[in-house]
């Protein structure tokens, strides 16, 4: 899947407690990523994703992102299924082109999409939107949301 994410930060440090500052970027993140869905029943699945959101750095800032969690089909109108889902795991992030500035955090991420049933072992990934939500960023929490597009491959 390909991904445009806001980092909700933007390279700015608050020079009193020198914690880095959660704050919208002027720079989108853009990267590639991977995702397993598993259905156990229909209303029982679990997908798990992979994010590294590596292009259009702004001071070598960038994030990857990890996550697991409940995926629900919420309806489906023909071949599409709009689904949503609650994503927990953690998220890798280097701040800046200092060495050393660079961290692993708990993320959490809500969201949903549209899949799309292509072929019996092809479905496109029409649009998934996530909102994640690190609680402990430094001395504050980091909001990045995003959206993804991708294609599926169903192997069993």
């Amino acid at each position: 899947m390909a991904s445009i994410f806001q980092p909700d930060f933007a390279g700015g440090w608050n020079r009193t407690t020198g914690y880095p500052l959660a704050q919208a970027s002027n720079y989108p993140l853009f990267g590639v990523g991977a995702y397993v869905d598993v259905k156990f029943t229909r209303w029982m699945q679990v997908e798990a994703e992979g994010r590294w959101l590596r292009f259009n750095q702004f001071n070598n800032i960038y994030q990857d992102n990890y996550l697991i969690g409940p995926r629900v089909p919420v309806f489906r109108i023909g071949k599409a299924t709009a689904y949503a889902k609650a994503l927990g795991g953690f998220s890798e992030m280097n701040f800046d082109s200092l060495p050393g500035d660079h961290g692993r955090f708990t993320d959490l991420a809500f969201g949903g999409g549209l899949d799309v049933k292509l072929t019996k072992r092809i479905s496109l990934r029409a649009v998934d939107f996530e909102y994640q939500y690190w609680p402990l960023w430094g001395n504050s929490s980091l909001s990045p949301y995003g959206a993804s597009m991708g294609i599926g491959y169903r192997v069993f």
